[in-house]
């Protein structure tokens, strides 16, 4: 498919890689790519980073039609940009909107999309330790009427940030709170997929968690409320014991690419992995008894998240003294080094940006 290309006339400046942060500041340009049911995908487009303008009964508005994506560009040593995984997050995200029913984009276009868009922003990409690139795929219903009814017009499109660290703690220890009043998800809903609804639905409990000293909420299942499921922005791992174990994807949880990265790695390495269900019962006896030896959380924004406390109903345990165990540091240092190509990739991840 044709991509038109108009680049902007009034390029911004780089920003320095320490004033980062995460998802703050944007790259000079967007892609744009629209659908209809009549003409399918079309009208491809890299342009100018502005605003939209949509019609005030966009379907977005009114019913939520909308998903998105998350993968990062890096800047290798020796210059080159690479991607990480990227048909797994195009293969994800078509899985999202197949449950929000929205079009789905052929594979190879939408790698194709995508590939030329990182090409036309990689000057973006920093170089600093521990930066990035990270790309925001999305798509978004916007038939222009109100009625409940299956998407007939939508758009994707993908925007692009230089960022540094996610949490501001970095690779140190965050604190973690188990909720057990409101819930995320529920099987048969909308959990699996990476829809706005789920982000929204958790920021209640994610603010109380912060009230009380906390990054994040750790989330219990939505029907017995006691099977552990994920933190609000990551897969969730714990080493009881010898074993690793990872809440089974029972349909409510997002199926992280790089919680599936962690698995592949600890099992070609030797490592007892377990997904299965995990009771909040069964976690809290491990951390009585000490047989939590480490909790981390991974996802692409965060990569690898150590945990160093976690509460549950206002009771306090410190995990591994509340320092990064050799476990996390190993997935840290192992992943971080196949990103930024430091470290030999022997599983096919990576894709170079010509």
């Amino acid at each position: 498919m044709e991509i038109k290309i108009t680049k902007t006339a009034c390029p911004k400046e780089k920003p320095d890689s320490s004033t980062l942060g995460f998802g703050k500041i944007f790259t000079d340009h967007m892609f744009i790519m629209d659908y209809s049911r009549e003409l399918g995908w079309h009208d491809a487009r890299i342009v100018p980073f502005e605003n939209l303008s949509i019609h005030p009964a966009s379907t977005v508005l009114h019913y939520g039609s909308e998903i998105f994506e998350g993968l990062k560009a890096y800047r290798r040593a020796d210059g080159k940009v690479q991607l990480f995984r990227p048909m797994e997050n195009i293969r994800r995200m078509n899985t999202s909107a197949d449950r929000l029913c929205l079009p789905q984009i052929p594979e190879d276009i939408a790698f194709e999309m995508l590939t030329a868009f990182v090409a036309c922003e990689k000057d973006w990409t920093p170089s600093a330790p521990g930066t990035s690139l990270y790309l925001r795929p999305f798509m978004f219903g916007n038939d222009e009427t109100l009625g409940v009814h299956a998407v007939n017009n939508a758009r994707f499109m993908i925007i692009a940030s230089p960022v540094g660290s996610y949490y501001k703690e970095g690779i140190n220890p965050v604190k973690i709170m188990i909720e057990d009043e409101d819930v995320r998800a529920v099987r048969g809903g909308t959990g699996y997929a990476k829809c706005g609804g789920n982000y929204a639905a958790s920021n209640r409990a994610g603010e109380r968690a912060e009230e009380k000293g906390y990054s994040q909420v750790l989330w219990l299942d939505g029907v017995e409320r006691k099977y552990i499921e994920e933190v609000g922005a990551m897969n969730v791992m714990f080493k009881i014991g010898d074993e690793i174990v990872t809440p089974k994807l029972t349909g409510s949880i997002l199926p992280g690419i790089t919680r599936k990265s962690c698995i592949e790695m600890l099992i070609k390495e030797g490592y007892k992995v377990s997904e299965r269900l995990l009771s909040v019962d069964e976690l809290s006896a491990a951390m009585r008894d000490g047989s939590l030896v480490e909790a981390w959380g991974c996802g692409t924004a965060a990569v690898v998240s150590p945990i160093g406390e976690l509460c549950y109903k206002d009771h306090k345990y410190t995990v591994n003294e509340g320092k990064i165990g050799a476990v996390t540091q190993h997935l840290y240092d192992t992943l971080t080094g196949i990103q930024w190509g430091k470290t030999e990739d022997t599983f096919g991840w990576t894709y170079v940006i010509d």
